[in-house]
């Protein structure tokens, strides 16, 4: 889940490289509807999105399935209050943008 079409499209076409089956959404509330749909094996999300942030989009999905697998993403401040709380309800792993195709490979590896 990311914003940034450019970003989304990109990394949706890294892991689809990968030979991983890739759903997108452009906003949190999409993201928690696409979730619920399809259940991922992982679940990449930026933080800074419109319509609900990742925090409340990780909050809402592990809500709704408590052993959902997510990493966050960002290039902004971490607010540390809500990614403590991401962390104690299971966060996987927050990455920084700009990542590689390293980074992302060894994620998807480690957690799919």
């Amino acid at each position: 889940m990311d914003d940034d079409v450019d970003l989304l499209e990109n990394t949706s076409f890294m892991i689809k490289s990968m030979n991983y089956e890739v759903i997108t959404a452009q906003n949190g509330e999409e993201g928690v509807s696409r979730y619920k749909e399809t259940k991922p094996d992982l679940t990449l999300m930026d933080i800074r999105m419109p319509m609900m942030d990742g925090y409340e989009a990780f909050y809402k999905i592990k809500q709704y399935d408590s052993n959902a697998k997510v990493v966050l993403i960002t290039a902004y401040y971490i607010d540390e209050e809500k990614h403590q709380k991401a962390k104690t309800m299971g966060l996987m792993a927050t990455v920084n943008k700009p990542y590689t195709f390293e980074t992302l490979e060894k994620l998807v590896q480690k957690y799919v």
